[in-house]
Protein backbone atom coordinates (compact mmCIF):
# COMPACT_ATOMS: atom_id res chain seq x y z
CA UNK A 1 0.00 0.00 0.00
CA UNK A 2 1.39 3.42 -0.96
CA UNK A 3 1.78 6.34 1.47
CA UNK A 4 -1.03 8.16 -0.35
CA UNK A 5 -3.42 5.20 0.09
CA UNK A 6 -2.47 4.85 3.76
CA UNK A 7 -3.11 8.54 4.39
CA UNK A 8 -6.47 8.31 2.64
CA UNK A 9 -7.48 5.31 4.78
CA UNK A 10 -6.52 7.12 7.99
CA UNK A 11 -8.43 10.23 6.92
CA UNK A 12 -11.54 8.18 6.11
CA UNK A 13 -11.45 6.40 9.49
CA UNK A 14 -11.22 9.79 11.25
CA UNK A 15 -14.14 11.19 9.29
CA UNK A 16 -16.34 8.13 9.88
CA UNK A 17 -15.17 6.51 13.12
CA UNK A 18 -18.38 4.48 13.36
CA UNK A 19 -17.17 2.29 10.50
CA UNK A 20 -14.22 0.93 12.43
CA UNK A 21 -14.30 -0.60 15.91
CA UNK A 22 -11.06 -1.72 17.48
CA UNK A 23 -11.54 -4.87 19.55
CA UNK A 24 -9.33 -6.22 22.27
CA UNK A 25 -7.74 -9.32 20.72
CA UNK A 26 -5.37 -11.76 22.37
CA UNK A 27 -4.02 -15.11 21.23
CA UNK A 28 -2.39 -18.11 22.85
CA UNK A 29 -0.74 -21.28 21.57
CA UNK A 30 -1.96 -24.50 23.17
CA UNK A 31 -0.06 -27.77 22.81
CA UNK A 32 -2.11 -30.99 22.70
CA UNK A 33 -0.92 -34.58 22.59
CA UNK A 34 -2.38 -36.98 20.04
CA UNK A 35 -6.00 -37.76 20.85
CA UNK A 36 -9.54 -36.39 20.79
CA UNK A 37 -10.54 -33.42 22.92
CA UNK A 38 -13.61 -31.38 23.74
CA UNK A 39 -12.70 -27.76 24.48
CA UNK A 40 -15.55 -26.11 26.38
CA UNK A 41 -16.19 -22.41 26.94
CA UNK A 42 -17.40 -21.73 30.47
CA UNK A 43 -20.43 -19.38 30.35
CA UNK A 44 -19.45 -15.82 31.26
CA UNK A 45 -21.56 -13.09 32.85
CA UNK A 46 -19.78 -10.63 30.54
CA UNK A 47 -21.32 -12.20 27.40
CA UNK A 48 -23.31 -9.72 25.30
CA UNK A 49 -26.10 -11.17 23.15
CA UNK A 50 -26.06 -8.17 20.78
CA UNK A 51 -22.36 -8.20 19.90
CA UNK A 52 -21.57 -11.86 20.55
CA UNK A 53 -18.58 -10.75 22.62
CA UNK A 54 -16.51 -12.03 24.20
CA UNK A 55 -15.96 -14.85 21.75
CA UNK A 56 -13.13 -16.92 20.41
CA UNK A 57 -11.91 -19.17 17.65
CA UNK A 58 -9.74 -22.28 17.80
CA UNK A 59 -7.68 -23.01 14.69
CA UNK A 60 -4.61 -25.06 13.75
CA UNK A 61 -1.47 -23.11 14.56
CA UNK A 62 0.27 -21.44 11.60
CA UNK A 63 3.65 -22.61 10.38
CA UNK A 64 5.10 -26.11 10.03
CA UNK A 65 6.41 -26.12 13.63
CA UNK A 66 2.83 -26.25 14.91
CA UNK A 67 2.00 -29.24 12.66
CA UNK A 68 -1.29 -27.79 11.35
CA UNK A 69 -1.71 -30.81 9.05
CA UNK A 70 -2.14 -33.01 12.17
CA UNK A 71 -4.96 -30.94 13.67
CA UNK A 72 -8.66 -31.02 12.83
CA UNK A 73 -11.11 -28.66 14.52
CA UNK A 74 -14.89 -28.91 14.42
CA UNK A 75 -17.07 -26.43 16.27
CA UNK A 76 -20.69 -27.09 17.10
CA UNK A 77 -21.73 -24.07 15.03
CA UNK A 78 -21.04 -23.98 11.30
CA UNK A 79 -19.31 -20.57 11.33
CA UNK A 80 -16.58 -21.66 13.77
CA UNK A 81 -17.45 -18.92 16.26
CA UNK A 82 -17.51 -19.85 19.96
CA UNK A 83 -19.41 -17.51 22.27
CA UNK A 84 -19.10 -16.61 25.92
CA UNK A 85 -22.54 -18.08 26.56
CA UNK A 86 -21.06 -21.57 26.66
CA UNK A 87 -19.92 -23.43 23.55
CA UNK A 88 -17.64 -26.28 22.56
CA UNK A 89 -15.22 -27.45 19.91
CA UNK A 90 -13.97 -30.93 19.06
CA UNK A 91 -10.25 -31.19 18.31
CA UNK A 92 -8.47 -34.22 16.90
CA UNK A 93 -4.65 -34.43 16.93
CA UNK A 94 -2.87 -37.30 15.15
CA UNK A 95 0.70 -38.58 15.16
CA UNK A 96 2.12 -36.82 18.21
CA UNK A 97 1.89 -33.39 19.85
CA UNK A 98 0.69 -30.38 17.86
CA UNK A 99 -0.44 -26.81 18.57
CA UNK A 100 -3.75 -25.02 18.23
CA UNK A 101 -4.16 -21.25 18.16
CA UNK A 102 -6.78 -19.83 20.55
CA UNK A 103 -7.79 -16.27 19.59
CA UNK A 104 -10.01 -14.31 21.99
CA UNK A 105 -12.08 -11.29 20.90
CA UNK A 106 -13.41 -8.83 23.50
CA UNK A 107 -15.24 -5.53 23.41
CA UNK A 108 -13.16 -2.33 23.58
CA UNK A 109 -12.11 -1.51 27.11
CA UNK A 110 -12.51 -5.07 28.36
CA UNK A 111 -9.98 -6.52 30.75
CA UNK A 112 -8.23 -9.86 30.66
CA UNK A 113 -10.46 -11.03 33.51
CA UNK A 114 -13.47 -10.77 31.18
CA UNK A 115 -12.06 -13.25 28.66
CA UNK A 116 -13.89 -16.58 28.32
CA UNK A 117 -12.49 -19.42 30.41
CA UNK A 118 -11.70 -22.70 28.67
CA UNK A 119 -11.75 -26.25 29.93
CA UNK A 120 -10.01 -28.99 27.93
CA UNK A 121 -11.65 -32.41 28.27
CA UNK A 122 -9.65 -35.36 26.85
CA UNK A 123 -12.10 -37.78 25.28
CA UNK A 124 -9.88 -40.39 23.63
CA UNK A 125 -6.13 -40.62 24.14
CA UNK A 126 -3.32 -41.52 21.76
CA UNK A 127 -3.54 -45.29 22.35
CA UNK A 128 -7.26 -45.39 21.67
CA UNK A 129 -6.86 -43.17 18.62
CA UNK A 130 -4.41 -45.63 17.11
CA UNK A 131 -7.02 -48.39 17.39
CA UNK A 132 -9.77 -46.49 15.60
CA UNK A 133 -10.62 -48.17 12.29
CA UNK A 134 -10.30 -45.99 9.18
CA UNK A 135 -13.61 -44.76 7.76
CA UNK A 136 -14.96 -47.16 5.16
CA UNK A 137 -16.75 -45.99 2.06
CA UNK A 138 -20.44 -46.78 2.28
CA UNK A 139 -21.76 -48.87 -0.62
CA UNK A 140 -24.03 -47.06 -3.03
CA UNK A 141 -27.63 -47.83 -2.06
CA UNK A 142 -30.01 -49.30 -4.58
CA UNK A 143 -32.53 -46.78 -5.94
CA UNK A 144 -35.67 -46.73 -3.78
CA UNK A 145 -38.74 -44.58 -3.55
CA UNK A 146 -38.16 -41.61 -1.24
CA UNK A 147 -39.75 -41.90 2.19
CA UNK A 148 -40.32 -39.26 4.80
CA UNK A 149 -38.17 -39.48 7.94
CA UNK A 150 -38.29 -37.57 11.22
CA UNK A 151 -34.63 -37.92 12.18
CA UNK A 152 -31.27 -38.62 10.56
CA UNK A 153 -28.22 -40.00 12.38
CA UNK A 154 -24.63 -40.13 11.13
CA UNK A 155 -23.31 -43.63 11.92
CA UNK A 156 -19.66 -44.69 12.05
CA UNK A 157 -18.43 -46.11 8.69
CA UNK A 158 -22.02 -46.14 7.40
CA UNK A 159 -23.02 -42.52 6.91
CA UNK A 160 -26.42 -40.89 7.28
CA UNK A 161 -29.41 -43.08 8.13
CA UNK A 162 -32.96 -41.78 8.49
CA UNK A 163 -35.99 -43.18 10.33
CA UNK A 164 -39.44 -42.15 11.52
CA UNK A 165 -40.37 -41.50 15.15
CA UNK A 166 -41.05 -44.82 16.86
CA UNK A 167 -38.36 -46.67 14.88
CA UNK A 168 -34.79 -47.42 15.91
CA UNK A 169 -32.10 -45.50 14.07
CA UNK A 170 -28.76 -47.30 14.18
CA UNK A 171 -28.29 -51.03 14.61
CA UNK A 172 -28.47 -52.51 18.10
CA UNK A 173 -25.59 -54.89 18.76
CA UNK A 174 -23.56 -53.64 15.78
CA UNK A 175 -20.85 -51.93 17.82
CA UNK A 176 -20.96 -48.98 15.38
CA UNK A 177 -21.54 -45.73 17.19
CA UNK A 178 -23.57 -42.66 16.27
CA UNK A 179 -21.53 -39.47 15.74
CA UNK A 180 -24.45 -37.04 15.66
CA UNK A 181 -28.05 -36.60 14.58
CA UNK A 182 -30.70 -34.11 13.51
CA UNK A 183 -34.47 -34.10 14.01
CA UNK A 184 -37.01 -32.63 11.58
CA UNK A 185 -40.56 -33.83 12.40
CA UNK A 186 -42.67 -34.43 9.34
CA UNK A 187 -45.97 -33.61 11.05
CA UNK A 188 -47.47 -32.31 14.28
CA UNK A 189 -44.36 -30.69 15.76
CA UNK A 190 -42.82 -27.50 14.35
CA UNK A 191 -39.05 -27.33 13.98
CA UNK A 192 -38.84 -24.53 16.52
CA UNK A 193 -40.77 -26.59 19.08
CA UNK A 194 -38.25 -29.41 19.46
CA UNK A 195 -34.65 -29.14 20.63
CA UNK A 196 -31.91 -31.58 21.55
CA UNK A 197 -28.31 -31.95 22.69
CA UNK A 198 -25.71 -34.71 22.94
CA UNK A 199 -23.55 -35.94 25.80
CA UNK A 200 -19.84 -35.32 25.10
CA UNK A 201 -18.40 -36.53 28.40
CA UNK A 202 -19.32 -37.02 32.03
CA UNK A 203 -21.22 -33.90 32.99
CA UNK A 204 -20.54 -32.26 29.60
CA UNK A 205 -23.35 -31.54 27.14
CA UNK A 206 -23.39 -29.76 23.82
CA UNK A 207 -25.52 -26.60 23.49
CA UNK A 208 -29.21 -27.11 22.70
CA UNK A 209 -30.07 -26.92 18.98
CA UNK A 210 -33.48 -26.53 17.35
CA UNK A 211 -35.17 -28.94 15.00
CA UNK A 212 -33.67 -29.10 11.53
CA UNK A 213 -30.11 -28.61 12.81
CA UNK A 214 -27.35 -31.21 13.15
CA UNK A 215 -25.95 -31.89 16.63
CA UNK A 216 -22.68 -33.78 17.06
CA UNK A 217 -19.68 -34.28 14.76
CA UNK A 218 -18.90 -35.75 11.35
CA UNK A 219 -15.77 -37.46 10.10
CA UNK A 220 -13.88 -37.27 13.39
CA UNK A 221 -14.65 -40.82 14.62
CA UNK A 222 -16.08 -39.17 17.74
CA UNK A 223 -19.19 -40.84 19.20
CA UNK A 224 -22.02 -39.29 21.13
CA UNK A 225 -22.32 -40.70 24.66
CA UNK A 226 -25.98 -39.93 25.21
CA UNK A 227 -28.75 -37.52 24.27
CA UNK A 228 -31.47 -35.23 25.59
CA UNK A 229 -34.58 -34.19 23.66
CA UNK A 230 -37.44 -31.95 24.73
CA UNK A 231 -40.52 -30.20 23.38
CA UNK A 232 -41.48 -26.59 23.94
CA UNK A 233 -44.09 -24.09 22.83
CA UNK A 234 -47.32 -25.38 21.32
CA UNK A 235 -45.88 -28.88 20.87
CA UNK A 236 -45.26 -29.26 24.62
CA UNK A 237 -48.95 -28.53 25.27
CA UNK A 238 -50.22 -31.15 22.83
CA UNK A 239 -47.56 -33.87 22.70
CA UNK A 240 -45.20 -35.84 24.92
CA UNK A 241 -42.00 -37.59 23.97
CA UNK A 242 -39.66 -40.23 25.33
CA UNK A 243 -36.53 -41.88 24.02
CA UNK A 244 -34.30 -44.89 24.53
CA UNK A 245 -30.77 -45.84 23.50
CA UNK A 246 -28.51 -48.87 23.26
CA UNK A 247 -24.74 -48.65 23.68
CA UNK A 248 -21.69 -50.42 22.29
CA UNK A 249 -20.97 -52.03 25.68
CA UNK A 250 -24.21 -54.02 25.39
CA UNK A 251 -26.23 -51.94 27.85
CA UNK A 252 -29.35 -49.91 27.18
CA UNK A 253 -31.26 -47.05 28.79
CA UNK A 254 -34.80 -45.74 28.64
CA UNK A 255 -37.37 -44.92 27.83
CA UNK A 256 -36.77 -41.62 29.63
CA UNK A 257 -39.10 -38.60 29.64
CA UNK A 258 -38.41 -35.52 27.55
CA UNK A 259 -35.58 -33.36 28.87
CA UNK A 260 -33.94 -36.16 30.87
CA UNK A 261 -30.44 -37.45 29.95
CA UNK A 262 -30.31 -40.86 28.29
CA UNK A 263 -26.86 -42.37 28.83
CA UNK A 264 -25.16 -45.49 30.17
CA UNK A 265 -23.49 -45.69 33.58
CA UNK A 266 -20.15 -46.33 31.85
CA UNK A 267 -20.70 -43.50 29.33
CA UNK A 268 -20.34 -45.95 26.44
CA UNK A 269 -20.99 -44.70 22.92
CA UNK A 270 -24.54 -44.73 21.56
CA UNK A 271 -25.08 -47.25 18.77
CA UNK A 272 -28.86 -46.91 18.31
CA UNK A 273 -31.64 -44.68 19.57
CA UNK A 274 -35.42 -44.58 19.53
CA UNK A 275 -37.50 -41.39 19.83
CA UNK A 276 -41.26 -41.57 20.33
CA UNK A 277 -43.69 -38.65 20.04
CA UNK A 278 -47.42 -38.99 20.75
CA UNK A 279 -50.39 -36.97 22.02
CA UNK A 280 -50.31 -36.35 25.78
CA UNK A 281 -51.52 -39.37 27.76
CA UNK A 282 -50.76 -41.93 25.05
CA UNK A 283 -47.73 -43.49 26.73
CA UNK A 284 -49.55 -43.99 30.05
CA UNK A 285 -52.39 -45.81 28.29
CA UNK A 286 -50.16 -48.01 26.17
CA UNK A 287 -47.91 -48.89 29.13
CA UNK A 288 -50.92 -49.77 31.26
CA UNK A 289 -52.32 -51.97 28.50
CA UNK A 290 -48.99 -53.73 28.09
CA UNK A 291 -48.70 -54.36 31.85
CA UNK A 292 -52.26 -55.71 32.19
CA UNK A 293 -52.23 -59.52 32.45
CA UNK A 294 -53.92 -61.28 29.59
CA UNK A 295 -56.82 -63.60 30.27
CA UNK A 296 -56.39 -67.19 29.20
CA UNK A 297 -59.21 -69.47 28.17
CA UNK A 298 -60.14 -72.04 30.79
CA UNK A 299 -59.78 -75.66 29.84
CA UNK A 300 -63.11 -77.38 29.19
CA UNK A 301 -64.11 -80.03 31.62
CA UNK A 302 -64.37 -83.47 30.16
Amino acid sequence: MSDVQSAALVAESREAPHRLTELRVSASMMQLDAGLYCIVVTPSSAADANTGLPGLRITPAPGPAGRPDAVRVRTLSDDGWMTGFGDAALVRVTGGPAFVLVTVYQAPGSTAEGAPALQVLPLIGEAATAQLPPPAAAPAPAPTAPRAVDMVAHIQTRGDVGERFGEWVGERGSGKWIEGFGIAPTSGVALADIEYQVVLGRGWLSPWVEGGQYCGSRGMALPILGLRVRLRGAAAEAFELRYSASFIDGTSAGPVAGGEPCESESLAAVEAMLIEVAPIGTFARTDAAAAKPKRTAKAKRS
